[in-house]
Parts: C-alpha cells; structure tokens; sequence
C-alpha cells in the first residue's frame, strides 16, 4: 500500500498526542517571560543603553531588521503570503489549524502545502480559509434546522454543539445511533438537508447515512482523510481542541454573516475548559 494513494492506520490517540505535541512546542515560543527572564532582559536593556551611543558594527541594521519580522511559528502554512484571511495567520498557527497528521491520502494531497522536518503535513491556511467561506455559502442556503451537525471526537463535541446553537442547528454528538437518518421507526430518527461532520473516520456511522439517504456532506478534514463520500471539504487539524474550536467559530459567524444577521460570537465562547 503505497502512502500517496492509502493513509496508514496509526492508532487514534498516539496520532493526536502527536499533533497536540506539534501544537504544544510552537504555542511555547509564545509564552510569558519568567521572573528570571524579566530580569536577564532588564539587565540587557541596560547594557543596550550604555552602548547606544558606540557606532554599530556593520549588519546590525540588517539583523535588527530581521529579528523584528521574524515570527515565534513556523509560518510557512500557504503559498502566497498576501492572502486576505478571515484571521490573523498567526491565529491560524496558534491553534494549530495547519499541522496535518504523519499520514497522507491521494485525496488530500491538492490540501497539503508541505511536509515538516518531524514528518508532519501542513495543510494550506489559505485554502482552509477559503473553504471555510465556501461551507458558509452553502450552508445559508439551508433552513437552519434542516442543518446537522456531528462529532464523535471528544474534542470536536462542545464546539460543534455551540456551532449547532449558534446557527439555530440540530447537533448529535458522541456516538451516532445507527439509524438516526435512515430508520424511520427509530425515536430518534431526523431527516435533516444536509450533514457536517468533525472527522469522515470518527463520523463514519453519519456520513454513511447521509449517503444513503443522499444528502450532502460538509467534512473537516485532515491530511489522513478519504474524500470519496464527502461533498465539501474544509481541510483542517480536526484532531486538536483549539483547531476545531477556531474552525468551527469561524464557521459560525461567517453563515450567520451570510444570513444577514447582526450576531457575532466570539472564539471563547466555542472554547471547552478543560
């Protein structure tokens, strides 16, 4: 089985410690200073400040320059810098939206901007974000209570209910019951317009389903995923709790803006307390 046409099986959760892992060691760049640091930069400050006056040596312009561009991410997520995003890239990079998995499909390969030095794919941000608009798009065209919305990845569930409640959407999260969209004699049975779903392998029971009963499916996938049942596809980390909170935020406003309305949710409110 070659890696460009099937996605190896790695066990679910050492796949997400890895991406988490990724996620952890970029937002670490972003913390606070500690007391010690505090004070190692006050003791430079003042060595600046007594040299201020000596004459630079020559390439301090051009390494002062660069240290104020450089960025604390590895922001190499998209291949034209100068894309109009929804977000700021750098909210985009802290929440890990671009880190893919150590695993690729054919299908996901037009998603995938590159590959890391640990082996992780990057997914493009600029396409992310683009899809993100186009899932919107779509989504507006739909009577709300016609939409559902399912996660059974346990990071996917509470920021999928609120994208539910935000745009007047049914959710069904945690395990989808067999039969949900396809046995009317199940008492829990719906017969929604259209489906999105947190992860085509997680939601495997619902995207079947949907198939069956032929309505449309929005996806979010990562660079592991098989797209043969999927309509949409918003290419996302659809493994990390913050990816999947910002993703589906964005979502959230962004149909609600499509609608007219004047709600605007902010990303804490999609945010689980750990």
């Amino acid at each position: 089985m070659s890696e460009d046409n099937d996605a190896v099986e790695l066990d679910d959760d050492a796949e997400t410690e890895a991406v988490d892992a990724a996620v952890e060691e970029e937002a670490d760049t972003t913390e606070e200073p500690t007391a010690d640091a505090a004070a190692d930069g006050a003791s430079a400050d003042a060595e600046t400040e007594a040299s201020a006056d000596a004459e630079p040596a020559e390439g301090d312009d051009a390494t002062e320059a660069d240290e104020e561009e450089a960025s604390p991410f590895d922001d190499d997520v998209m291949p034209d810098d100068d894309v109009d995003l929804l977000i700021p890239v750098e909210d985009y990079l802290s929440a890990g939206v671009h880190i893919g998995t150590q695993q690729k499909t054919k299908d996901m390969e037009r998603f995938i901007h590159r590959v890391r030095d640990d082996g992780l794919y990057v997914l493009d941000v600029s396409t992310t974000d683009q899809r993100i608009r186009t899932a919107a798009d779509f989504l507006s065209n739909y009577n709300p209570e016609q939409i559902l919305v399912t996660s059974s990845r346990q990071y996917g569930r509470f920021p999928a209910e609120k994208f539910a409640d935000a745009i007047g959407a049914r959710a069904r999260t945690g395990r989808f019951i067999p039969g949900t969209l396809t046995n009317p004699d199940y008492a829990g049975y719906i017969e929604p317009d259209v489906v999105v779903v947190t992860d085509p392998i997680g939601d495997a029971q619902a995207v079947k389903e949907a198939i069956t009963v032929g309505i449309p499916v929005i996806a979010m996938c990562d660079s592991n995923n098989q797209l043969s049942n999927v309509d949409l596809v918003i290419p996302t980390n659809n493994k990390g709790r913050r990816a999947l909170s910002v993703v589906y935020w964005l979502l959230a406003n962004e149909t609600l803006d499509r609608r007219g309305a004047d709600t605007v949710f902010a990303l804490d409110d999609f945010e689980d307390e750990l």
